[in-house]
């Protein structure tokens, strides 16, 4: 690409010597695209600029914040997108909120192949961020970064089937069943089932059968969140090969010292 026109957001970067830094850009055009370019560009704001370069690393001039006419958002459909103007207001994302708009950015920039265009991911992720303007209850904040995991899992072609084992069983309501990202939900029996202590320090989460029916059924919503919130957990430790999310980290950190 040579001077092309991209609008996209700072996921991510690195110091790169003493005025440039490595920026890691998720661009509507082209998705994941890492470039040098002048220090200082923001987080969570829409960026209009210019990329040239043939290699993975491209060079970033005319680095500035997206007119409010130049962003667009719109809802994903089976026959494509449906698009329209938004004015989006240019307060930043402060408070509790920006830990988890640090999240969304780390699972996307260590997850996204670069240069894969993601369209449609691109346009829930600028919705996410548009809910985190917004002030929040703690429900709601999660169900905004339960639901935008759920757009990433389809986007990386991971889907998480619930209603059946991982024998092909139909899920029973009165059995219960632990949940392995590789194979799926495994039977187990009721006595298997140690202590809730073992349950999160192994890594290894067990559901009864009515609860994994209701999150069918429902799907995410404040009855079956914290279900969720399991499993998707669990996915996007197994998508990162269990390496640690320095944005989950200094979250915990701002819980302990409130």
């Amino acid at each position: 690409m040579r001077n092309e026109a991209l609008v996209g957001y700072l996921l991510h970067q690195r110091p790169y010597q003493e005025k440039r830094a490595l920026y890691y850009l998720f661009s509507q055009q082209h998705g994941v695209i890492h470039g040098i370019g002048k220090k200082g560009a923001p987080l969570f704001m829409p960026l209009q600029l210019f990329a040239t370069g043939k290699r993975d690393l491209k060079t970033f001039s005319q680095i500035s914040i997206a007119s409010q006419h130049t962003t667009q958002t719109g809802i994903a459909k089976d026959d494509g997108i449906a698009t329209v103007l938004e004015a989006l207001p240019y307060e930043n994302i402060t408070g509790q909120h920006q830990y988890a708009a640090l999240y969304l950015n780390e699972i996307l920039w260590r997850l996204l192949s670069t240069e894969d265009p993601m369209p449609v991911l691109w346009l829930h992720y600028q919705d996410s961020l548009s809910q985190l303007r917004r002030p929040l209850s703690a429900n709601e904040l999660r169900l905004c970064l339960r639901q935008f995991e759920q757009h990433l899992f389809n986007e990386l072609g991971f889907s998480l089937i619930l209603t059946h084992d991982s024998i092909e069983n139909i899920i029973q309501p009165d059995d219960s069943y632990r949940s392995l990202p590789d194979v799926g939900l495994v039977p187990v029996l009721q006595n298997d089932i140690q202590t809730e202590h073992l349950d999160n320090t192994m890594g290894q989460f067990f559901f009864k059968g009515t609860d994994i029916i209701a999150m069918t059924q429902l799907g995410i919503t404040d009855k079956t969140l914290n279900n969720w919130s399991k499993i998707h957990r669990q996915l996007i430790d197994h998508l990162l090969d269990y390496q640690p999310l320095q944005s989950r980290l200094l979250w915990q950190q701002q819980q302990r010292y409130q």
